[in-house]
Formats: C-alpha cells, structure tokens, sequence
C-alpha cells in the first residue's frame, strides 16, 4: 500500500502538523512501508497461538516484600520546606469547585 501525497496532507492535518515538501515525501515512503509491513503481518495465520503466548520465560521480577528499618520521620523531614503536624506540606494543585 503506497500512501499519496493527498493521505499524508490529511494526516499531516489531522495532527496539526507543518511538513515542508521533502517531510511529506519522506513520510509517504515511510508510512507505506510501515503500512505494508502491518498487511505482511495481518497475512500470518495466528489462530492456533494463544492471546497470551510468549516467547519469553514467565518468571517473577518483583522482590519479595519484606520489613526492614526505613528511615527515621526526624530525618525525613529534616530538611522539608514546610511541614504541618509532623506530615509535609505541600501547595495545593487542584482545587475542588464547590
């Protein structure tokens, strides 16, 4: 599927883009090769591959969770810009509208 300089136009202002005449003929050569590849891809036959088939190992990656000593609340808020009992204070970033 070869893309026309009038697609690549439409998408180009679809997503409100300014492309100089050499970007829109670069962008049709890559965006119909990228678009043949998908047909390429829709072609093969994956109906006997379950959804969730890998060709990677499945394995774990997360530690295990375990309590350890963390930091003492004295240091951590040592060095707080602003603080309001014993939590910091932060400036509001979203209001509610009543």
């Amino acid at each position: 599927m070869t893309l026309s300089r009038e697609q690549v136009e439409h998408v180009a202002d679809l997503a409100r883009l300014a492309l100089t005449d050499e970007e829109k003929e670069r962008f049709s050569e890559q965006l119909s090769s990228i678009l043949e590849y998908a047909e390429r891809l829709q072609a093969l036959d994956t109906g006997d591959i379950p959804p969730t088939a890998s060709v990677l190992p499945l394995e774990n990656v997360l530690r295990e969770d375990k309590v350890r000593p963390s930091l003492p609340h004295e240091d951590a808020m040592q060095n707080a810009p602003a603080q309001r009992d014993g939590y910091f204070e932060v400036p509001v970033v979203l209001e509610g509208n009543g």
